[in-house]
């Protein structure tokens, strides 16, 4: 039911308490600029948060987990994508304007259930690692014994450019990065130019890893692998691209403001700071300190990958190069995640499932 709703889904808005005092306390300007972006939209005579009422996460403890999952897994990665980048109540968005230091107990509107540090619902961070940047534990293993290198990425660059993580294990880190290269100057090509992705990764002394590749959207993409002859000082690179990150930080590059409340006025206004959350930093395993990495020879793994085969990574450190990557706009259906015909009225049963006379795509099947 959950999945069928990201879909195909009627109803109307319905804000809850906190958001219907939030928009109550907003002066006329601030609501004039929520309704021209889009975020704020009217039923009846009330103002309610209608982009992420659709957007946004409106599921329950264990199906946030497991929608964002097997979206990404099933080659739906840009809906999920977009679930989580929103903005407004139920986003991390909107929690972050708001100056949260840890998640909340609910993403949804709250009916005065709201504890400010409660990460029940807080499934998002780990699909963040696993899917938005391509590194968990292998499903058949345990105890971090063997580690899947799984990277998805986003159909245009305007969503997302690049995006890493780090999986600590009894064998040590595991680490992937991954990020759009050549990408053109003029950003509204960002949704139809070919480019070039690299993506690194390292396995840990006695580790064992597993390279699954993304789905190729073109028969023209080539890819090479290729392994460092002599491991590179990466602790040094992670000190250094850390501090860099810090400072940063501190230079306050991310949110270029917050909400505050005047207790005088009894007004939320949005204070205009930049402020440290929301800092973009790239991967330690991009640092300019590796360029000098002594590589083996390139390996062309085109036919490998081009059949979704995982390639088995022994201990070191690895560089993919994908060629000829196009870039696409992305589904945008009707305005709201619940009304996506161009999914379900398709005769494109989706990547996984190419022989259509073995299953018959029909939306109802989720209820």
């Amino acid at each position: 039911v959950v999945l069928k709703n990201w879909f195909q889904r009627s109803g109307h808005t319905w804000p809850g308490d906190e958001e219907r005092r939030f928009t109550e306390a907003l002066s006329q300007e601030d609501v004039d600029t929520l309704v021209e972006s889009g975020e704020l939209t009217k039923r009846g005579g009330q103002w309610a948060m209608g982009w992420s009422q659709w957007q946004g996460f409106n599921e329950g403890i264990f199906a946030i987990r497991y929608a964002l999952k097997t979206l990404s897994d099933m080659g739906f990665h840009n809906i999920a994508l977009r679930k989580a980048a929103g903005f407004g109540m139920a986003t991390s968005e909107y929690m972050l304007r708001h100056n949260a230091t840890t998640m909340w107990e609910s993403w949804w509107r709250s009916e005065d259930l709201y504890s400010r540090n409660h990460p029940m619902l807080g499934a998002m961070a780990e699909w963040m690692s696993s899917s938005a940047a391509g590194v968990s534990h292998y499903p058949t293993s345990t105890g971090g014994r063997k580690i899947l290198f799984w990277p998805r990425f986003p159909k245009s660059a305007t969503t997302l450019e690049y995006a890493s993580a780090t999986q600590g294990t009894i064998k040590g880190d595991y680490s992937i990065a991954w990020r759009f290269d050549d990408l053109p100057t003029d950003k509204t090509q960002f949704t139809s130019a070919v480019v070039k992705v690299q993506v690194r990764f390292v396995v840990p002394p006695g580790g064992e890893g597993v390279f699954r590749p993304p789905l190729f959207p073109s028969s023209k993409i080539t890819a090479t692998l290729r392994q460092a002859t002599i491991i590179p000082n990466l602790v040094q690179a992670k000190s250094i691209a850390r501090r860099e990150c810090q400072g940063r930080r501190k230079a306050r590059l991310g949110f270029s403001y917050s909400w505050e409340y005047d207790r005088v006025k009894e007004k939320w206004y949005k204070y205009e700071n930049g402020k440290a959350i929301g800092t973009p930093c790239k991967s330690y395993l991009f640092h300019s300190s590796l360029h000098g990495t002594k590589w083996g020879k390139e390996v062309d793994i085109t036919s490998t990958l081009s059949q979704r085969t995982d390639v088995p990574m022994a201990p070191g450190f690895y560089e993919v190069i994908l060629t000829n990557w196009p870039l696409e706009k992305e589904v945008e259906g009707t305005g709201r995640i619940g009304n996506l015909p161009e999914y379900y009225r398709s005769n494109d049963l989706g990547p996984y499932c190419k022989d259509s006379s073995t299953f018959e795509w029909d939306i109802n099947d989720g209820t």
